[in-house]
């Protein structure tokens, strides 16, 4: 799931900016406290473009790679300076050098035209990048994992940092687990950051809550260069497709054909034929058309909502209604459709039983653990809170 801000109180944003921080989820076998200071004393902009790219590169492969050449990262990274400096001329830094570096492409290119900047990236791929390259990973890939070598690097020299961060990769890799080592021992040999499995399976499994936190942390350095700048969350990433929910819509439908279905904000009857689906995390948020966030509601019902959050007390409802539609899908789905269905909730909900989807109790705590953290992330990055049905 990608994370991008729409529609926001940019009042509400600068006024909360320094007082509130998205938690990263814990893992047993990863140092996440390195991860969640990564940017501190940052005074540039590609650390964040930077890690922006490499999850978006992972998310696009489906978290089956490995190893990202610094080639396909420097195109990442201009794909996503790109918009808002092309389209909103928004300043990187005083002393920042990104801007300069798309300036200098010879791109005859005016607007994203798919979701995930693929004829972007083409028309960057066919320039001459190899000096562009030389800069943006000459610094950034090794001081990006410094954190990690505290102990090891103490007192060392400035000039000798990248080659101790390479070869200190490469020989703690399996101990201190830094998020990525590199192709080779020699930094002025290496092209290439091989992700370490650990951190693979740590982003795929957290992605969305990961990726908002690196976001978030975007939004923050490109406050303090662009202060002056109206509505800045919405200029940071281009605008995303909306996709067709006719699959989503005859789920509910066969639901509907077997069951009353009562709507949860409203406590009215629904009407099959008049029915719409709600993004109950709003999708300019979520940034995507999953079941385990859909509901059928009125059409009017779901035009008043928004882009707001509901109030806490249509949550239970939310899964009520889940569960009545996973129950009565079961009960009247081919079992090869049912677990194409329930695909999305497996994954996103963390849940390796599909029989557990059926448990109401185990579908509460799924929920709660998953997806109450996207909601305070959500209310922290600026959608309103607290909507009720009048």
């Amino acid at each position: 799931m990608i994370l991008i801000w729409l529609y926001q109180d940019e009042n509400s944003i600068r006024s909360d900016m320094n007082e509130l921080n998205p938690n990263l989820p814990d893992s047993e076998r990863l140092n996440t406290s390195v991860l969640a200071r990564i940017f501190k004393k940052t005074t540039n902009s590609y650390k964040y473009l930077f890690f922006l790219s490499i999850l978006d590169i992972l998310h696009r492969n489906n978290f089956k790679d490995l190893v990202i050449s610094f080639k396909d990262l420097t195109i990442e990274i201009l794909a996503n300076a790109w918009y808002p400096h092309n389209y909103f001329k928004l300043s990187f830094g005083a002393q920042d050098k990104i801007a300069h570096k798309i300036d200098s492409l010879n791109l005859n290119f005016n607007q994203l035209k798919d979701q995930d900047k693929l004829e972007l990236r083409q028309a960057i791929a066919k320039q001459k990048l190899d000096d562009i390259c030389n800069d943006v990973t000459r610094y950034v890939p090794f001081r990006f994992i410094r954190p990690f070598f505290e102990n090891q690097l103490r007192k060392i020299e400035d000039y000798v940092v990248n080659s101790n961060v390479a070869m200190s990769s490469n020989r703690y890799f399996d101990s201190i687990k830094p998020i990525y080592k590199f192709n080779q021992n020699n930094y002025q040999d290496c092209t290439a950051i091989i992700i370490h499995p650990e951190w693979l399976e740590y982003f795929k499994s957290n992605y969305a809550i990961v990726r908002g936190w690196a976001s978030w942390e975007w939004l923050k350095y490109m406050q303090s260069r662009n202060p002056n700048t109206p509505a800045l969350a919405n200029k940071l990433f281009a605008p995303q497709k909306r996709e067709s929910l006719a699959s989503q819509k005859k789920y509910w439908s066969l639901v509907m054909q077997h069951t009353e279905i009562k709507c949860i904000y409203s406590d009215i009857i629904l009407n099959s034929e008049k029915v719409s689906l709600d993004h109950y995390l709003p999708w300019s948020f979520v940034v995507h058309d999953q079941l385990w966030n859909l509901i059928p509601t009125s059409q009017s019902i779901n035009s008043s909502k928004s882009n707001n959050l509901p109030d806490d007390r249509y949550f239970i409802k939310f899964i009520e209604l889940q569960h009545l539609g996973l129950t009565i899908s079961y009960q009247n789905l081919a079992e090869r459709q049912w677990n194409k269905y329930i695909e999305s909730y497996l994954n996103d909900l963390k849940i390796t039983n599909p029989n557990d989807l059926l448990d109401f109790s185990k579908l509460i705590s799924a929920y709660d653990i998953n997806i109450q953290p996207l909601i305070s992330l959500a209310a922290i990055q600026g959608f309103s809170s607290g909507w009720l049905y009048l």
